[in-house]
């Protein structure tokens, strides 16, 4: 299927002239800064945070891209991979006509975005083993359809995709392809990212707050062609990474050989997890998993939920969310969280201090 990118986007997004930063128009270093209205003064804090960051994140930039396999300028960097799906619908899709695809269960962000910018939702659930329907997709979408979302490794399920069914959405679904993949680091699949030159109509989003550890800093990543990239950039907030935000990411990119030792060690206490979970009685499945978290259906998950809240030990209750009755998600912590998390669960199954019909 052909891909036209202009016909795709919403009509006057083309002719938005974009807002000129200082920055934009002169961005050299060195120089006595008297075009951005900054204070010239940083005496409040003692650090140089008067002055606006780099808009592009050009530094980061040209460090990522050699990790990931791309070339700067496919690539957008956002307020978290959120920012990424707030800008797409505002490009692509125009409130109250045109709608997005989400396969529940899924990410929730993106029927959030959908809710704000007025855009209708087409739901297509996945398998009872969290894969996709790409024939049922197909017939799902229609003219309005501007942005499929595809979440592998999904969450809350943990599994990744198969990789043939989301290729034959590559080329067959009218819209754009947006794979979003916060948990690769933890897969053996290989990202779609080396895929970007092939299929004009993919997007591919990553973050740094999984495998990187920089929750905290708020920064996604988002991959596609220089076409897409520079549309996403022309919308955006001018300056939507704090310079502060870019000097950690720069840090944390020069210590890069790092992190597959991090990667090793979650892995293995993945696996410590899933292993004493299945000694539990009340443990009734556990899902495969390619992320840094397990999906566990247990008998009376809300009931287990709560009682581990009693001793300060949070997972998250997906029991409500498609297809996980009696589910929790359980994040992969440290071995001793870990171990600390697995006593709790065994004390309170031997006490039955909760109904556990067993």
């Amino acid at each position: 299927m052909s891909f036209e990118l202009q016909k795709l986007l919403r009509p006057h997004i083309l002719g938005i002239k974009p807002y000129s930063s200082a920055r934009d128009e002169y961005s050299g270093k060195a120089g006595i800064f008297l075009d951005a209205n900054e204070n010239p003064y940083s005496a409040l804090t003692g650090e140089a945070f008067n002055r606006y960051p780099d808009p592009y994140q050009q530094n980061i930039k040209a460090k990522l891209a050699p990790i990931k396999g791309v070339r700067p300028s496919q690539i957008f960097l956002g307020n978290g991979s959120d920012e990424a799906i707030d800008l797409l619908m505002r490009a692509f899709c125009r409130p109250g006509i045109d709608n997005i695809v989400i396969l529940p269960p899924t990410y929730g962000m993106y029927e959030v975005s959908a809710g704000v910018n007025d855009i209708a939702i087409v739901r297509v659930p996945l398998t009872a083993d969290f894969q996709l329907q790409p024939k049922k997709i197909l017939e799902a979408a229609n003219a309005n359809s501007k942005i499929l979302f595809i979440c592998s490794p999904n969450n809350p399920s943990g599994n990744k995709v198969n990789r043939s069914d989301i290729e034959y959405l590559l080329k067959n679904f009218p819209g754009l392809v947006v794979v979003d993949e916060a948990y690769i680091d933890f897969s053996d699949e290989p990202s779609f990212t080396t895929e970007l030159d092939s299929y004009p109509n993919l997007l591919v989003m990553q973050t740094f707050s999984k495998a990187w550890g920089l929750a905290n800093l708020r920064i996604g990543m988002a991959f596609a062609s220089e076409e897409i990239i520079r549309i996403l950039n022309l919308i955006k907030p001018p300056y939507n990474i704090s310079g502060l935000t870019q000097e950690k990411v720069l840090n944390s990119l020069d210590k890069a050989a790092e992190l597959p030792k991090v990667i090793k060690s979650i892995l293995e206490n993945r696996a410590i997890l899933v292993n004493e979970l299945h000694s539990l009685t009340s443990v009734q499945n556990i899902f495969p998993s390619h992320a840094n978290f397990v999906l566990v259906k247990i008998k009376e998950a809300k009931a287990w939920y709560e009682a581990l809240i009693q001793h300060q030990m949070i997972v998250r209750d997906r029991s409500k969310v498609l297809l996980c009755d009696d589910c929790l998600r359980i994040t992969v912590g440290t071995a001793e969280e870990n171990q600390a998390l697995l006593e709790v669960m065994k004390t309170i199954e031997q006490s039955q201090k909760i109904s556990l019909n067993l």
